[in-house]
């Protein structure tokens, strides 16, 4: 989440406080990733420091406010316009849990797979209702979308498309896990510069007596 590029599109709409910021912010992505106020000042300052914002004065209430520069405005647009990197994805805390379940000694991988898709379903049940909540208002006429609504609505349609593809990825893996287990139990190879592991006892005694039988011959 880019908090910098995202306050730089809030102060494109003109001077703004700390508080009024992270209000604004949140409003705008319906605190889907809620920030607190020690946040976006540690990030108006490196913003300042890079000459992308500059202290615009006081507002009637003595807040100090912000400006967006030249500077910001290029590297706004320069953010609208660029994809964003897949090259280095963030970690996924749930991969990272199954990867590591896979093998693990007591660990029942599709128990964990199973809790993880209540929870998924129930994650996306909840944001459908929330969706389904504003588009009947908005029928209603009961509120007159704006910017901020169009927005959570987007942020919402994000979750549930996420939501969405993480189920079906968990069936995948449930999946693999009982081909795996119907195949029974894979001999994994070691990893470069790490010795094989012995081998058994039968598998000694059969190759002495074949070195044995080639020695009489």
């Amino acid at each position: 989440m880019s908090i910098r590029h995202g306050l730089l599109a809030l102060l494109e709409l003109g001077p703004r406080y700390g508080y009024q910021l992270r209000t604004e912010f949140e409003s705008r992505t319906g605190s889907t990733w809620p920030l607190n106020v020690g946040q976006v000042y540690t990030t108006l300052a490196r913003l300042e420091r890079d000459g992308l914002v500059v202290p615009a004065g006081e507002d009637e209430g003595g807040h100090a406010l912000y400006a967006i520069t030249d500077d910001g405005r290029s590297e706004l647009r320069h953010w609208y316009a660029s994809p964003v990197d897949r090259a280095s994805p963030p970690r996924n805390e749930l991969a990272i849990k199954l990867a590591m379940a896979v093998g693990a000694p007591d660990v029942d991988v599709r128990a964990v797979i199973q809790a993880q898709r209540m929870h998924t379903i129930k994650a996306m049940q909840d944001y459908t209702r929330l969706k389904a909540q504003a588009m009947e208002a908005a029928t209603r006429g009961e509120s007159v979308p704006d910017a901020d609504d169009v927005a959570w609505q987007l942020v919402l349609d994000q979750l549930i498309f996420q939501a969405e593809a993480e189920a079906r990825w968990l069936d995948h893996c449930e999946t693999r896990l009982a081909r795996l287990a119907a195949s029974g139990p894979a001999r994994v190879a070691p990893p470069p510069g790490r010795p094989a592991e012995p081998p058994s006892g039968a598998a000694r005694r059969e190759a002495g007596s074949a070195g044995r039988t080639g020695r009489r011959r």
